[in-house]
């Protein structure tokens, strides 16, 4: 059981399945291509995410533990054990705020600021290479016969994580 609200064929063409199959390894090869530049930056996968998630928050989003897991899509101690490496790393740091300084923000440090911006812009520049073939990848899977038939009632971006 597909657990989506959209509605679907029935039924699916072997270009259906090609298309997929193609955006699957565009988004692969990009997801490989930041895999290792965090390793090579001295970072796990994991904690660039967090990085980025952290400096890409929206504006009236306060940086806590729970804003960004629900940005990760991971469970709440699971990005506490990530605040914690990257802060035993000097890339973030945590303050306690509020009357009973029991709320808990996370920033970053100098040193997470310099690695997150070298990231980002060797992130952009393989994007410049490798999206044209991610977008018509994502182009051609949308299309292939007709599409999935419908537009989904929730928004990108505001689903809740099923973990």
């Amino acid at each position: 059981m597909i657990p989506y609200n959209l509605p679907m064929k029935k039924s699916l063409r072997l270009a259906d399945y090609e298309a997929l199959a193609e955006l699957r390894y565009q988004i692969r090869r990009f997801l490989h291509f930041s895999e290792q530049a965090s390793r090579t930056a001295g970072l796990e996968p994991r904690q660039h995410q967090l990085l980025l998630a952290l400096k890409g928050l929206p504006k009236d989003t306060r940086p806590r533990i729970g804003e960004l897991a629900e940005r990760l899509q991971i469970q709440h101690h699971s990005t506490v054990e990530l605040v914690n490496r990257l802060a035993n790393g000097g890339y973030v740091r945590r303050q306690r705020r509020g009357e009973d300084h029991r709320e808990v923000l996370i920033s970053f440090t100098p040193k997470g600021e310099k690695v997150l911006r070298e990231m980002s812009l060797h992130h952009k520049s393989e994007l410049r290479n490798a999206g044209p073939m991610l977008v018509a990848a994502l182009k051609r899977a949308m299309q292939a016969s007709g599409g999935f038939g419908g537009k989904s009632d929730t928004p990108a971006g505001k689903k809740k994580r099923t973990e």
